[in-house]
């Protein structure tokens, strides 16, 4: 069982309490949030496992409170999965860009997916259950000088110490890691990472290497910007 509850934002009254009773029979425990600002006062009170949020909520839009979560560092890492009506493409890129880590369209899910989604999620994330407090085994990681990244638990370390990152930023950083010296254009990171057709005119691969670098501190040198096509990860760039 996730140790922090998994955080339900909706308008739909009935929506909610479906979704926690599967929740909660699968063994999640839930808090609940009708509004966007009910959503962040809570998500400051008490940091949650992930977020499921709506779009289209009374006062604050999902897109914006996604934004402000990943503003803040308590709430920078929290997954978030958003569950909303708006199933355009464009809808889905705007959700990515601002940090979402899944997209569910409320007219094609159902809960049971949902629920392996949100399973899946924390799996990556390390929050399905307590993480162990040593290292995996050298022979499971992908090890660059001080970056070091395991695939099999989701987890990266720079000079030694583990760093926090959500599911989509491991993802675009282990896409990147395992092709060292291979330039990869934008197309291709959209595909590989999020799955969007290779041509959209989107900030989408930008934003998130900028958050990621970040991050990686000291490390975000190995990932190279190749002006007017795309990123290379250095395996051995200069100090």
């Amino acid at each position: 069982m996730s140790e922090a509850p998994i955080l339900i934002v909706d308008d739909e009254d009935d929506l909610r309490e479906l979704l926690v009773i599967n929740f909660e029979r699968d063994g999640l425990t839930t808090l609940q949030a009708s509004t966007g600002q009910q959503a962040l006062d809570i998500c400051a009170a008490q940091t949650p496992a992930l977020v499921v949020l709506d779009l289209m909520l009374p006062d604050i839009s999902g897109n914006e409170v996604c934004r402000r979560l990943r503003a803040e560092a308590a709430t920078a890492d929290v997954p978030v999965i958003m569950l909303t009506a708006k199933g355009e493409e464009i809808d889905r890129v705007v959700g990515f860009e601002v940090g979402a880590d899944d997209y569910v369209v409320k007219s094609s899910f159902s809960v049971r997916e949902l629920v392996l989604r949100v399973r899946a999620v924390l799996r990556r994330r390390g929050n399905a259950a307590p993480a162990p407090a040593a290292e995996p085994a050298v022979g499971q990681r992908l090890i660059h000088g001080d970056l070091s990244v395991d695939a099999d638990a989701h987890r990266v370390w720079v000079q030694g110490d583990e760093i926090l990152l959500t599911a989509t930023e491991f993802r675009l950083l282990w896409v990147l890691a395992s092709r060292p010296g291979r330039v990869l254009t934008r197309g291709v990171l959209l595909q590989d990472v999020w799955d969007m057709p290779p041509d959209l005119n989107t900030r989408t691969v930008d934003t998130h290497v900028k958050r990621l670098r970040e991050k990686l501190g000291p490390a975000a040198r190995h990932v190279e910007t190749v002006r007017g096509v795309g990123y290379r990860f250095n395996p051995s760039p200069r100090a």
